[in-house]
C-alpha cells in the first residue's frame, strides 16, 4: 500500500486540508496550553506541529496517513509540544 504524501509531507493532505488541520491543531494547542495566539499564529504552530508530530509518529511506527482525524491528532500533539518547548527556551 502506497502512502499518499500531500504538500509539505503531511500524509494524505492537500494544501487546503493542511491549512484547515493547521488552524485546528494550533487552536487545540492554544487551548491546551492556555495561550493566547491569533489565527495566523495558530495556523503556523499547527503546521509546524504536524512536522514534529509526524516525526514522533514515524519514530513510534504509528500509521495515520490519509485519515483527517489522525492528521489532526498528530498535528495537535506536535503543536502542543512546540508551545511547551518554546516556553521552556523563552523562559531560560
Amino acid at each position: 500500500m502506497n502512502d499518499v504524501m500531500g504538500i509539505m509531507s503531511m500524509p494524505g493532505a492537500g494544501l487546503f486540508s493542511m491549512i484547515i488541520i493547521g488552524m485546528l491543531a494550533g487552536w487545540i494547542a492554544e487551548k491546551a496550553t492556555k495561550s493566547n495566539h491569533g489565527l495566523l499564529t495558530n495556523m503556523i504552530v499547527g503546521i509546524a506541529g504536524s512536522f514534529v508530530g509526524r516525526a514522533v509518529a514515524d519514530t513510534l511506527n504509528i500509521r495515520f496517513a490519509g485519515w483527517f482525524w489522525g492528521n489532526l491528532i498528530v498535528s495537535a500533539i506536535g503543536a502542543i509540544a512546540l508551545v511547551y518547548i518554546w516556553r521552556a527556551v523563552k523562559n531560560r
